[in-house]
């Protein structure tokens, strides 16, 4: 399963609004994140979003890692701060994507 760091500024704007005096990342960051990176691992888009979870918030502080698998018609992924789990989650891939 290939790991990839997921960086981000600890003053990105949106922790001004998300939320104040208790910041953390926003679950559609986090997702657009994960897609970015392994749309440039994989050198192909995916596809909408199939199934997503959130499992524990993720603070300006916390170093994310994103893991991801590549299966037969979708892509597996989760990320991570350290041991805590964040979000998983899972992309089709388009059909002329689709690996055996």
């Amino acid at each position: 399963m290939p790991v990839v760091a997921l960086p981000f500024a600890a003053d990105h704007p949106v922790f001004a609004g998300h939320f104040p005096g208790h910041p953390i990342v926003p679950g559609v960051l986090l997702l657009d994140w994960a897609q970015a990176a392994i749309e440039a691992q994989l050198g192909h888009h995916l596809q909408a979003l199939a199934e997503a979870k959130f499992h524990s918030p993720a603070t300006p502080a916390d170093p994310l890692e994103l893991g991801f698998e590549v299966g037969n018609s979708a892509v597996r992924f989760e990320i991570r701060s350290a041991t805590r789990k964040i979000a998983s989650g899972r992309f089709p891939l388009p059909p002329s994507a689709t690996h055996e």
